[in-house]
């Protein structure tokens, strides 16, 4: 089954349904002044599933987790999201949610596939065939697509605070959660993301410590700074002293740090180029 398309075939195919799912929101909103939650949900989760087949095929190719390069750290993390989302979406009872759900989902997959240099090098066994070592590269980067929802439900809080603020209470303004329920879903996903990034920094440590050589210091570097800024933020919002729209900027702050991060992690993977002395003839 899975070997009738080629892995890209796959995840266009789920691009094209997070595509739908976003236009279809938008249609729905412009005309009837609300997104359609279930028929945007339906579309995502059909998305989804090609996106697995899609990661699968690739899998198989690469003999391993596909994190090797740009182009399958966006696809991970875009599933990685939507994982979450459906799963716990209908405890969210926003289809706000599931539209930008759509949207967010869209832009990567589409961007990622619409950009052949983030898929030029594809890494075979980039994990030496070693399950831990995938084990703790997958829970990174489904850490940062718990970030990634996070970033959602935090601007679905400021666009709460500003309708409260501005006394606009009407029209799709009264289709967001209470400010009390984003912002226990945000505490929620702010504590899932950094245990599961806690937990992968974890496993990888205890083979960076047996090779320190094996990792660069940029990309060990990255890492625990994005799960030092979620710790702190963590504990300042549990003592109350990081609240309401300060909390919700620095969430999506964190996400912004959180994709920096994967940058600075995919370039430490490639190979620097040799010295001129090296590279002239003889």
């Amino acid at each position: 089954m899975l070997a009738l398309f080629t892995d890209r075939q796959w995840l266009w195919g789920a691009a094209m349904f997070y595509l739908a799912g976003w236009l279809l929101g938008t249609w729905s909103w412009s005309s009837r002044g609300r997104p359609s939650g279930f028929a945007v949900y339906a579309l995502l989760a059909a998305g989804y599933a090609l996106q697995i087949c899609g990661l699968g095929v690739r899998g198989q190719a690469v003999g391993g987790c596909p994190l090797g390069n740009t182009f399958e750290i966006c696809q991970f993390t875009a599933w990685s999201a939507l994982s979450v989302y459906l799963v716990a979406g209908v405890t969210f009872r926003s289809g706000l949610l599931g539209y930008l759900m759509a949207c967010l989902a869209a832009v990567i997959t589409v961007v990622s596939l619409s950009q052949p240099s983030w898929d030029a090098t594809r890494r075979a066994h980039i994990f030496g065939n070693n399950p831990w070592l995938e084990f703790h590269a997958a829970l990174a980067v489904f850490s940062y697509g718990v970030f990634a929802l996070l970033a959602l439900t935090s601007l679905l809080f400021l666009m709460r605070l500003h309708s409260l603020q501005s006394k606009s209470l009407g029209g799709w303004f009264a289709l967001l959660p209470s400010m009390l329920d984003l912002d226990q879903i945000g505490l929620r996903l702010l504590l899932v993301g950094a245990a599961l990034l806690a937990a992968s920094l974890a496993i990888g440590s205890v083979y960076w410590l047996r090779d320190t050589a094996s990792v660069s210091v940029a990309k060990l570097l990255a890492s625990v700074l994005v799960l030092l800024a979620a710790a702190a933020m963590l504990g300042l919002r549990l003592r109350g002293w990081l609240v309401a729209k300060r909390f919700a900027w620095a969430c999506v702050a964190l996400f912004g740090a959180a994709l920096l991060s994967l940058y600075i992690v995919d370039e430490s993977r490639r190979p620097l180029a040799p010295p001129a002395a090296a590279r002239a003839e003889p």
